[in-house]
């Protein structure tokens, strides 16, 4: 079946026939800046200033959309004290940054709030997408369509998940903030589908359909086009402040740098007049340097948490739900070379597996410092960098059958009952997380 789908795919490939990116990004009107869905404009009805909680889920198709499914599961069900009453930890939720399948959760979270619950795993999580769209690919009639196969996957996004939301409608919902990530194919930058980043391109964000910015954000190339967003010329902006000082900052800073160079090319709009947007996975399959990203662009914590209304007295906590596999490698049993698939997915790996441990490190102690930057003598502020992935699994066998599970939007129902109860189970027995909830419990006891 994968020679053939192989085959199939390959006629794709070198059809002689040109695709052409569907461009639905409408250009900046005069409005009001409260209504854009951007970080500065974001009004959070926390329960409590004294916590902020920012939530990552990464890619990993169904798996990673199961596994965040999970953790919002047991965010729901684990109670807090605040002073004399008790709300529920995913109600203290600031920020969700999401890539490839979490975007999937993190954008219906964002856009239906607790009735995800009620019915995502019908609409998602135990529906035979990956079928749905190779029967879209393998359809004859679409071969030649001058709209190239990523359309075929926005039309069935917008039908079967998102129902033409845009994000004016995810506004309205009034949830946490939802930063939905995508990878800018031609120059590599990471770009989060919020009004600020939509500015660079002289565009309003608001009438941006949902499905269109989840289809980017999981995109894989080759297999699927890319999304194509116009680069609007028509405006006069600036090259925004925040922009500028990350310039500045770039000088000590070559993350910082990377992404201010990449952003400032969006203003080259003789060269730059179309974006094309992948897999938000390749550029961060963790989704958390786009936490980073926002943060240290609007001025670090302190300015960040300003522009969110919001202060953080006590607990900084990040949550990272890291739904990437470790399979075992069978290349080693003999001297036999391996196949083109092995070596590509072995490849692969290495470099996300390399690249995660890295930004798991820069996170952790970015967390740090930005805990002892917004704290005060009188109120000390801890960071708590809770890490979910598979490797803590305990039982090998278990964690076995989690590694075998592919990268695919199709999974068994045993599967999914699996992925999702996992993820419940390594928020509730996470140490960094226990410790939380203790320090939560004291310090409600002292209220």
């Amino acid at each position: 079946m994968q020679r053939w789908l192989s085959i199939v795919l390959a006629l794709l490939l070198v059809s002689g026939c040109a695709s052409y990116g569907v461009v639905e990004n409408q250009p900046n009107t005069p409005a009001d800046a409260s209504d854009a869905y951007s970080v500065r404009a974001f009004r959070g009805e926390r329960q409590d200033d004294d916590l902020g909680l920012l939530v990552a889920f990464s890619g990993g198709g169904t798996r990673a959309a199961a596994l965040s499914y999970g953790v919002m599961q047991e965010l729901r069900d684990t109670r807090i004290g605040i002073g004399k009453h008790s709300e529920r930890l995913l109600d203290e939720v600031d920020v969700i940054s999401s890539v490839s399948g979490g975007s999937f959760t993190a954008a219906y979270f964002g856009l239906h709030g607790d009735q995800m619950f009620e019915d995502f795993e019908q609409v998602f999580l135990r529906r035979d997408v990956e079928g749905a769209l190779l029967r879209g690919l393998l359809n004859p009639l679409g071969w030649f369509r001058s709209t190239g196969r990523t359309e075929m996957a926005v039309d069935y996004y917008e039908q079967a998940v998102f129902r033409g939301a845009t994000f004016a409608d995810l506004k309205r919902a009034g949830g946490p903030l939802i930063l939905i990530n995508a990878s800018d194919l031609g120059y590599g930058v990471r770009f989060s589908f919020v009004q600020e980043y939509f500015n660079l391109l002289c565009s309003d964000l608001s009438a941006f359909p949902l499905a269109r910015a989840v289809t980017a954000s999981s995109a894989v190339p080759v297999l699927f086009h890319p999304v194509v967003v116009r680069n609007y010329p028509d405006c006069d902006n600036e090259i925004p402040d925040w922009l500028v000082a990350a310039e500045q900052k770039g000088a000590h800073d070559p993350q910082m740098a990377l992404l201010a160079d990449g952003l400032r090319t969006y203003f080259d709009r003789d060269k730059r007049k179309y974006a094309h947007f992948v897999d938000g996975g390749i550029t961060d399959n963790l989704g958390l340097r786009a936490i980073y990203d926002v943060i240290e662009l609007a001025g670090g914590p302190t300015e960040f948490l300003a522009k969110l209304k919001r202060q953080v007295r006590g607990q900084i906590v990040l949550i990272t739900v890291n739904a990437s596999t470790d399979p075992e490698p069978v290349m080693d049993a003999g001297s036999k070379q391996p196949s083109l698939e092995e070596t590509v997915n072995a490849v692969t790996d290495i470099q996300l597996h390399r690249y995660n441990a890295a930004t798991l490190a820069l996170m952790e102690k970015s967390l740090r410092d930005w805990a002892k930057e917004v704290s005060t003598p009188e109120r000390p502020v801890t960071s708590y960098f809770i890490e979910l992935s598979f490797r803590d699994v305990e039982d090998p066998g278990t964690r076995s059958f989690f590694n075998r599970i592919p990268t695919s939007f199709k999974l068994s129902d045993e599967q999914v009952d699996r992925v999702i109860e996992a993820g419940r189970e390594l928020l509730r027995n996470n140490a960094e997380f226990r410790r939380l909830l203790a320090d939560l419990a004291r310090r409600s006891g002292d209220h």
